[in-house]
Formats: C-alpha cells, structure tokens, sequence
C-alpha cells in the first residue's frame, strides 16, 4: 500500500511539473517594481505558468533577447534600427517593441539640512552631470531656489554602472535641453560619464544617494518613492517647475510626438505646461516567433492581459497607464505574437 501511495505520488508530482511552463525574461530595472507585480497577479491566474524575470539593464534585456537566450527581454530605450536588424538576422524573426506603462526619471538628492523641495532648471541639471557646477551652494543652484539655504558642500554625482535604459531617458533628455551634454556626451544606455561614482540598477544608485550626504542621482520615480528619496521638480519646456507624477507624465504622453506604429518614440522634454520633462515609455522585447509555440501563445496571452486587466494596476506603483489609443494598438500588434 506504501509502495502504491508513493508511486501516485511521484506520478503526480512528475505531472505538475511537467504541467508547469516558465517564461523567461531579462532587461529594465525601471518597470520591474511593475513587472514583478503583474508576473505574480498572472501566475495567480494561470498557476501552471511561471514567469522568470531578471532586473539586469536594458542594454542586458537587448543583448540577451537578442542572443535568443530568453523568450522576452525589456528595455526604457526602444532597440535601435541596427539592434532590430541584428536580431532578426539571428532569431530569423522580427523583435517587437512593445509600450508596456509610462514612468519617470527623477533627480534625486541628499542634501544635508534642506527639507525645502529643491528646483532644478535643465542648465543646472546639465551642469551638475558635467562637473562645472561642483558645490551645492553655487549660485546657479541658488537662483532657482530662492530662500533655501544649501550648504557649502562638494556635490556627489552618482550615475548607472550597467547598460540602462533609465540612463539613456536620462541622457536623452540632458542631449535635448543641453547643447554640450549633446556634443560631449550624448544619450545611450552607456556613456562615458564626465564625472560621479556608478551604482549597478536602480537599487544601486537610490542606495547610493541614501548613503551619501551631498549626493545626487537619478531614479525612476518608484524607487525614490519606495526608499524615502528627495526628489526635486524639474523647468520645463513651457518654462514650469514640475514634479513628477503620473498627472505630468501622463501630460507628456499626451503632448509628444504622434505615436509610430513600432512604438519606438522619445517624450522628454515634451511641450505643454504640466508635462513633467523627463518622462518615458518602457517597452518588452517580444519575439514575433517563439521558437516554442506553446510559450509563444502564453506570451500573446499575458500581452493582451498585461494591456487590459493590466493597466488597472499601475498607479499604486507610481506608473501612468498606457493611453486609450496606445492601448488598442498594442492589442492589434500582439496578434503578431505566435
């Protein structure tokens, strides 16, 4: 009777995990807050689906979707036209950018005895990043804040060590608002930074900026949210301080360029009074053809629940949910999903 009862046993536990099907994925740190949430409320769901998802960096997401060594990679920078081009000649099928939410990219700072919101303005920004402007009481910092008292401090710049998509919205914006952060340095996923310390992911830069009197980083807006970050607002394109929220990313999103049918655009610096400047979509990496056609069917199936079901989950998070006309064309763009 034992023998029989382990044997069903052992039967059945080779049938759950014969049963199960993991997804893999790799990429953006900047949605994983999200990611995480919506791989769980989806698992809760289907319990014989697993999705395995590694916050390594959208320059990591790129290579490894690439590579064909996951089903999905995730990226805050759309892969390029040379990226696309690369990866369908070794996967021979097309990768997909798919806008998942929209968030954004915060500067985030420890200031030793300064409560008052801190303002930036893009030059200063600039400055900052670039090493002319070093100490926290210099006076273009001053100017843009009236009746702070900053204090008399070398500033600490801290930056992305690994390939990121949060660095490349961050780089993107500086290269629109900054003629010599353009010339000098440019926007990607990796730059040669002129000055500041590296901090591996998200994690590693708002632990860093904890840790450090007279630092600043920057952050997508979670994670400034989650580990008790100041973080100031920013001037505008239409010359107004904003802070960020999902109101003012939502603004951007909707004061952007008109929508590419690849999905692939920039809405930093995007016009309009409330439109928080450093704002971005992020995008899941999606293989037309799965080389497994049950994971491929698994993967439109979460795609089309991540767009409807999912969207209702974003907020709580500090993320701004895709536009209504967004939505209905990332619905049809999944249908090429096999």
């Amino acid at each position: 009777m034992r023998k029989v009862t382990l044997l069903s046993l052992c039967a059945l536990l080779s049938l759950t995990a014969f049963g199960q099907t993991t997804l893999n994925g790799a990429g953006a740190t900047f949605p994983n807050p999200m990611y995480s949430k919506w791989f769980s409320e989806y698992h809760k769901l289907h319990s014989d689906i697993q999705v395995n998802y590694q916050p390594i960096g959208s320059g990591g997401g790129i290579r490894q979707v690439t590579e064909g060594t996951v089903d999905f990679g995730a990226s805050d920078m759309p892969m390029t036209d040379d990226q696309l081009k690369e990866a369908q000649a070794k996967l021979k099928t097309k990768v997909l950018n798919i806008p998942t939410v929209l968030g954004a990219v915060v500067p985030a700072y420890n200031i030793p005895g300064v409560t008052a919101e801190v303002k930036f303005t893009p030059d200063v920004l600039a400055g900052i990043f670039l090493g002319r402007i070093a100490n926290w009481n210099d006076k273009a910092i001053s100017a843009a804040n009236p009746g702070v008292n900053f204090p008399n401090q070398d500033i600490i710049v801290v930056h992305r060590s690994d390939g990121s998509g949060t660095s490349f919205i961050w780089t993107d914006y500086l290269s629109k608002v900054s003629a010599e952060w353009k010339s000098s340095v440019g926007s990607g996923t990796s730059v040669k930074w002129p000055k500041g310390l590296g901090g591996k992911g998200n994690e590693g830069v708002a632990g860093s900026i904890r840790q450090l009197p007279g630092s600043i980083g920057y952050v997508e807006l979670i994670y400034a949210v989650q580990n008790k970050i100041a973080y100031g607002s920013v001037k505008n394109a239409a010359g107004q301080f904003v802070k960020a929220s999902l109101e003012g990313v939502t603004a951007a999103a909707a004061a952007a360029p008109k929508m590419p049918p690849d999905f692939r655009v920039s809405i930093t610096n995007a016009p309009g009074k409330d439109s928080y400047p450093i704002s971005s979509f992020t995008w899941l990496l999606v293989p037309t053809q799965s080389k497994d056609a049950a994971k491929g069917k698994i993967l439109a199936d979460f795609l089309n629940w991540m767009v409807t079901d999912g969207q209702k989950m974003t907020s709580p998070l500090s993320y701004a949910s895709l536009p209504d006309n967004v939505a209905e064309k990332v619905k049809e763009t999944n249908k090429q999903v096999k």
